[in-house]
């Protein structure tokens, strides 16, 4: 990791000289969702960027190992959780990212912000008037959905979204609400999150490293080889729809499948969903995994058969699934998936080739899914092969530059 107090030093020769600044309050090795999106943007074009990013546990043996420089401002540890980090880190991250950035201008001469979410973009809009720089501004879901009740802010937002050269948007999702909450004229561009191998420690690539991790995992819950084993991954919130796989759980044994549930994540819907478990006597089939770290989810992939996550969209519009990363992991890792009609979904799922598609509200259209999933084995092995597939196509950002000459798809 290059510390702040190291600008003065001599900028190493590269073939190259790096020309975009890339700022996420949120990166590697961090585990998160906006993280992974952004790191896995700056493998592409290693010879450009520089990253500017807030400090975390772990973060010096990291970057110190990365193809492009890495910048941190500092978090105090006792900062990072609890109520006052809470309070202090927004303030800390608009005054950090925007004075580091301006330092960082007149060692790189950079002429690109990339900045990887919808928050602190006080900052952004405050360097865009400052330095003589053209910006891409990154949108997952809810990210800006926390500027919209307040007019201030609201206002702010859509003036920086105005001035961006590009917004670039997680899924198609994420651009439809964009665009109907905003009418904007600025360019948008829809770059899913792609899958990096690398953040599963095991050897995913071997079909014998994958076997010896789905016997290690079922035999941790006493499952049998010969079980169907439905898996979902996510924080354990209402909206998620954890519950309505479990009620499919009583179903289908009366209608003669051997089948588990393994559920990984946490939070507060925990306790309700195992009482419902316990109430419908399938507290036996139904285990709860816990929190599971991201170089572990490569065995529950590898354990299950059915990749199952029924979420609604959150009403109160304070809750924004822009993209579901954990469906297209599963595709990854050849599973066929049910998932709802809806949302960031459909970037990821498409009916009857890599998945089904349901109406989570209607009970005997999930169950019917289910149903036919768990009985047929050669559909399962038909979706999970395309769904494999299709999670191996991707946008390059270098798309955003494409005025320049620089090639667009992969």
């Amino acid at each position: 990791m290059e510390h702040i107090s190291q600008l003065t030093a001599e900028i190493r020769d590269k073939a190259a000289y790096p020309d975009i600044l890339v700022i996420s309050r949120i990166f590697l090795p961090k585990e998160a969702v906006i993280g992974e999106y952004m790191y896995n943007r700056c493998l592409q074009d290693p010879e450009r960027v520089i990253v500017l990013t807030a400090s975390c546990s772990g973060d010096k043996v990291f970057d110190e190992s990365q193809q492009f420089p890495v910048y941190r401002w500092f978090y105090p540890r006792s900062w990072r959780s609890g109520f006052v980090g809470n309070i202090l880190k927004p303030f800390v991250n608009i005054v950090c990212s925007f004075v580091l950035a301006i330092k960082l201008y007149f060692r790189y001469h950079y002429r690109y912000i990339e900045w990887g979410h919808g928050y602190d973009f006080p900052s952004l809009l405050l360097l865009s008037y400052l330095l003589p720089i053209r910006f891409f501004i990154y949108l997952h879901g809810n990210d800006f959905l926390c500027t919209l009740h307040n007019p201030v802010l609201r206002s702010l937002f859509k003036l920086t979204l105005h001035r961006a050269e590009g917004i670039v948007c997680n899924s198609t999702y994420t651009q439809d609400y964009l665009r109907t909450t905003f009418r904007l004229d600025t360019p948008t561009h829809v770059i899913n999150p792609v899958i990096r191998p690398e953040k599963f420690a095991n050897n995913v690539e071997s079909p014998s490293s994958l076997d010896d991790l789905r016997v290690r995992v079922r035999q941790a819950y006493n499952i049998p080889d010969s079980s169907i084993v439905i898996l979902s991954i996510g924080k354990l919130v209402k909206h998620k729809g954890f519950d309505r796989v479990i009620d499919n759980i009583p179903l289908l044994l009366t209608f003669g499948v051997d089948v588990h549930y393994i559920i990984c994540g946490q939070g507060p819907s925990e306790s309700q969903l195992k009482s419902l478990a316990h109430r419908l006597r399938v507290d036996k089939r139904v285990h709860f995994a816990g929190y599971v770290l991201e170089r572990e989810l490569a065995g529950y992939y590898a354990a299950c058969d059915i990749f199952a996550m029924l979420s609604l969209l959150d009403t109160k519009a304070n809750s924004m699934e822009g993209f579901g990363m954990a469906y297209l992991e599963a595709s990854y890792f050849g599973k066929p998936i049910i998932a709802p009609r809806l949302g960031g979904v459909l970037d990821t799922v498409q009916h009857e080739e890599n998945g089904i598609l349901v109406n989570p509200n209607s009970g005997n259209e999930v169950f019917q899914a289910f149903n036919r999933l768990c009985k047929d084995q050669q559909l399962r092995e038909q979706l999970g092969r395309k769904g494999k597939e299709l999670a191996k196509g991707r946008t390059l950002h270098r798309s955003l530059y494409k005025s320049e000459g620089r090639n667009a798809i992969l």
